[in-house]
C-alpha cells in the first residue's frame, strides 16, 4: 500500500508539470481526503466485528490458579493449599444464534462498504462541481475584462471626441461611469475565480494553482442519455439502496438470533484439577488429580420477556427500514427525473445562447459603426455593449448548468 501511494504521488506530481484534468483531480482526493480515510477505518472496525461474531464457533480455554491460607485445617482442605485448573468449553448450540449473529456482521460490513462507495461518489461528485466553478468563473473573468478592454477604448475614444468638441460632458460621463462599472465587475469576478480555485484545492485536498487545471473536459457538449437505461442502473446499483437493502438483511439477521433465546442451549466442557497442600503445586505432601467432562443442556422459561421484546424490536425496525428504502427509491427516482428535464433544457440553451452572442456581435459592429459617422448615440453603443456582455454570461450560465446536470447524472448511477 505504502508503494502504490508513493507511486500516485510521484505520477500526479509529475502531472502537475502539465496541466490536471478531472479525473486527476478526483484521483487526488481520494488519496488526499481524510474523510475517505475516515470512513476505511469504520470498515476496518466491521472487519473485527466479523471475527468477533466467529468466536462463537470456536471453543474456549481457561486456566487459573488459585491459593487459600486458612487460620485452621477443615475437613475438606489443609490450612495452606492450592488448586491448579484448566478447562475447555464449548458451545454446541445456541438456537442458531451464532449463526445469525456472524451473518449480520457480514452484512453489517457490506453496509460500510457500500458507504465507502457513496462517500467516494460524493467527493468525486464535489470534485467536479468546484472544477465547473472554476471553469465558469474563469469564463465570467474572460467575458468581464473583454468588456472592460472594449469601454475603456471607447471611453479613450470619448475623450478624444469631447476635446474636439464632437461630444458633450454629458455624453463622456455615460461613458466613464459603464467604464467604472465593468472594472468593478471585472475585479469582483477575477476575485471570485481566486476563491472558486481555493474551493477546489479543498475538495482535491491539495495546494492547485489556475495554470495546473486542463479545461478540456468542456470542449464538448454531454450527449443526452437514456433515462431509461439511467433509471434501471440507479435501481440496481446505487450504493445507498444497497447499503440500505444490506441493513435490512443485517436486521432481519439479528431478529433470528433474538430468537435463539426460545430454544435449549447445550454445552460441552472438560477441565483438569489439581489440588495440592501448599501454596506451590508440588510442594505439598498431598495433592489430587481430577478430570472431568461435562455436558451442560439449559434453557430459559422467563426472562420479564426481554426476548419477545427484543425480536419484536428488530422486526419492527427491518419495517421501518423497509419504509425508508421505498422513500429512498422514490426520492431518486424524483430527482432523476428532473435532472433529466433540466438537462434537456440546458442542452437546448446552449444552441439559443450561441445564436444569441452571434447577434449582439453583430449589432455592436453595426452600431460602432454607425456611432462612428454620427448615426448613433452613446447609449445606443453602450446597450450593444451591455447586450453581447449579457448573452456572454448567459452562455456561460448555460454552460455551467449543462455540466451541473451532466456530473448530477453519473452520481446518480454511481458513474464515477
Amino acid at each position: 500500500m505504502k508503494l502504490c501511494s508513493l507511486i500516485v504521488a510521484l505520477v500526479l506530481s509529475a502531472s502537475f508539470s502539465q496541466a490536471i484534468d478531472l479525473a486527476g483531480m478526483q484521483m487526488m482526493a481520494l488519496n488526499n481526503r481524510e474523510v475517505i480515510q475516515q470512513y476505511m477505518t469504520i470498515l476496518e472496525q466491521s472487519e473485527k466485528e466479523i471475527v468477533r461474531a466467529k468466536s462463537g464457533y470456536y471453543p474456549a480455554v481457561d486456566i487459573s490458579y488459585t491459593t487459600t491460607s486458612l487460620d485452621d485445617d477443615s475437613l475438606f482442605e489443609t490450612k495452606a493449599n492450592s488448586v491448579a485448573l484448566g478447562k475447555i468449553s464449548w458451545n454446541l448450540f445456541a438456537g442458531f444464534r451464532d449463526k445469525y449473529g456472524l451473518q449480520s456482521a457480514q452484512m453489517l460490513q457490506e453496509v460500510e462498504q457500500y458507504k465507502l462507495q457513496g462517500i467516494r461518489q460524493d467527493i468525486q461528485l464535489s470534485v467536479a462541481l468546484a472544477y465547473l466553478a472554476v471553469f465558469e468563473r474563469r469564463a465570467n473573468r474572460t467575458v468581464a475584462e473583454s468588456a472592460l478592454q472594449t469601454l475603456e477604448k471607447i471611453y479613450k475614444d470619448g475623450e478624444s471626441r469631447f476635446q474636439v468638441g464632437l461630444i458633450g460632458k454629458n455624453e463622456l460621463l455615460k461613458f466613464r461611469v459603464d467604464y467604472d462599472n465593468t472594472d468593478i465587475a471585472f475585479k469582483a469576478a477575477d476575485a471570485g475565480l481566486k476563491k472558486s480555485v481555493i474551493d477546489l484545492a479543498r475538495q482535491v485536498g491539495s495546494e492547485i494553482n489556475l495554470a495546473d487545471v486542463d479545461f478540456a473536459d468542456f470542449d464538448n457538449l454531454p450527449p443526452l442519455v437514456d433515462r431509461a437505461s439511467y433509471l434501471e442502473k440507479m435501481l440496481a446499483e446505487r450504493s445507498e439502496i444497497k447499503a440500505l437493502e444490506a441493513a435490512i438483511a443485517a436486521t432481519s439477521a439479528q431478529a433470528e438470533a433474538g430468537r435463539g433465546g426460545f430454544y435449549p442451549r447445550v454445552d460441552a466442557a472438560g477441565s483438569y484439577r489439581r489440588y495440592d497442600e501448599g501454596f506451590v503445586t508440588g510442594s505439598g505432601s498431598i495433592d489430587d488429580e481430577e478430570f472431568r467432562a461435562t455436558l451442560v443442556m439449559s434453557m430459559n422459561l422467563f426472562q420479564g420477556n426481554a426476548t419477545e421484546a427484543t425480536v419484536a424490536r428488530n422486526l419492527l425496525q427491518v419495517r421501518a427500514q423497509k419504509y425508508e428504502l421505498q422513500e429512498l427509491k422514490h426520492s431518486l427516482v424524483n430527482d432523476l427525473d428532473n435532472i433529466f428535464i433540466d438537462l434537456q433544457v440546458s442542452l437546448d440553451n446552449v444552441l439559443v445562447a450561441r445564436r444569441s452572442i452571434e447577434q449582439a456581435e453583430e449589432n455592436l459592429r453595426i452600431t460602432q459603426l454607425k456611432y462612428d459617422e454620427g448615426l448613433q448615440r452613446e447609449s445606443d453603443l453602450l446597450d450593444a455593449i451591455t447586450s453581447l456582455s449579457r448573452s456572454q454570461y448567459n452562455y456561460v450560465a448555460v454552460m455551467r448548468a449543462v455540466f451541473t446536470n451532466h456530473f448530477r447524472l453519473r452520481r446518480m448511477i454511481g458513474g464515477f
